[in-house]
């Protein structure tokens, strides 16, 4: 199969949408452009990623379960214009009516806090943003612009990572520097909020105690904690940046900053020192190997049983924090690529919790797999604990729909 075959779109899908509007949602990133079409309500209809879009990478598509399939080359176009004229040739093609697109956006600020349209005033004040996201939301906006440009006849919508915290208390807000840094903007802000918007919800729709005292772990090539009261965010493990709190798959987590003095002080530049807290800490930098769980579990290698196990250590550590905040938990929630899928992380981390009160079901932890959201306390555990494969771009799709309405867009 060729990547144009794999790009076609299931024979159902006209039957699916008709006589309904749908939405694309995209996630564009430095290397990858992630979209999924959504009708109003219900998961993914058609989603895919399309991968190896940086510079010297190799264009891949991924969708429907298949591997990784090369990009036909076009002399005219870059990698991300390829990929993108590839993605709205097959809507095009099938006939879909897409209302409107919607944007996963890192941060929002201070400002935005909930979805809003991307005109021109809005995406200048974002891009004032940018270097409190570096990594993240320049690629996030060129993917806007390169959109607008492809379907400029559509509503671009903006939905921001940062929204989900953004009611937390103050005292979490702050930081404990000079006080005129609070009007720049330094403060803590929190991330993976779209994807603890989507657990949250899938939460209260199967249990009450979801009203109460919960903790989700978003674990993957980004990792973080929230602390939940009543489905409110009231913490957060990532803080002014997305290089805060846990060890990821390449990036540091929390780090003394007299580490960094010291690294200026021998005379490593601003840009080197960037490079190695987001591209060589982490997994990828304790084990010497790799940044994904997968390799270092089928690894021998010392460094990557070292790295597997500072990983875990780093998590339990971070929930202490979390759960004093919270004064006790009802339930847990695993979520993200690590969290879904890696049973072993999760039975090492409920084993050391079990003080709270978790009473895992070894069975069920072993066969949740990430395909759908399964309970793998056992019965009668004081403390309930779930896996939840998260859906971003659903809660990105289905805020849309919400705010065309509102516009009258709709």
């Amino acid at each position: 199969m060729n990547a144009a075959d794999a790009l076609a779109l299931p024979p159902g899908l006209n039957r699916v949408l008709r006589g309904h509007a749908a939405v694309l949602s995209v996630n564009a990133g430095s290397s990858s452009l992630k979209f999924g079409v959504y009708a109003e309500h219900g998961p993914a209809v058609w989603s895919g990623e399309f991968q190896g879009l940086e510079p010297g990478g190799q264009p891949r598509l991924c969708v429907g379960g298949h591997d990784a399939l090369p990009l036909p080359p076009r002399d005219s176009l870059g990698r991300f214009e390829l990929a993108l004229t590839l993605l709205v040739e097959t809507l095009g093609r099938a006939g879909i009516r897409l209302k409107g697109v919607a944007h996963r956006i890192v941060h929002g600020g201070q400002r935005f806090v909930e979805p809003c349209l991307l005109d021109e005033p809005t995406l200048a004040a974002l891009a004032e943003l940018n270097p409190l996201a570096p990594l993240h939301q320049p690629h996030n906006l060129a993917g806007v612009r390169s959109l607008q440009k492809a379907l400029p006849d559509l509503p671009q919508v903006g939905c921001f990572d940062t929204a989900f915290h953004a009611g937390m208390p103050a005292v979490e807000h702050r930081l404990p520097i000079d006080r005129s840094l609070w009007d720049q903007g330094v403060q803590r802000y929190g991330f993976h909020g779209l994807s603890y918007q989507f657990v949250m919800r899938e939460l209260q729709r199967r249990t009450p105690r979801a009203a109460g005292r919960v903790l989700m772990a978003h674990l993957g090539n980004g990792a973080s904690l929230c602390a939940a009261l009543n489905g409110a965010s009231v913490a957060t493990t990532m803080g002014f940046s997305a290089l805060d709190g846990l060890m990821m798959g390449t990036r540091s987590g929390s780090v003394d900053p007299g580490v960094l003095l010291h690294l200026w002080r021998q005379g490593q530049t601003v840009d080197e020192v960037e490079t190695l807290l987001y591209k060589r800490s982490g997994l990828k930098g304790v084990s010497g190997l790799s940044a994904d769980m997968r390799t270092l579990r089928a690894s021998e290698a010392p460094a990557a049983r070292e790295a597997i196990e500072l990983f875990t250590y780093r998590l339990l550590r971070e929930a202490g924090a979390l759960l004093a905040v919270l004064g006790g938990v009802d339930v847990i929630a695993f979520t993200g690529g690590i969290g879904e899928h890696d049973a072993q992380l999760r039975e090492d981390l409920l084993t050391r919790l079990t003080w709270l009160g978790t009473r895992p079901d070894a069975a069920a932890n072993h066969d949740a797999r990430g395909d759908r959201v399964a309970p793998i306390h056992a019965a009668g555990s004081p403390v309930e604990v779930w896996v939840v494969p998260t859906d971003e771009g659903r809660v990105a799709a289905r805020a849309t729909f919400a705010l065309l309405r509102q516009q009258g867009l709709a």
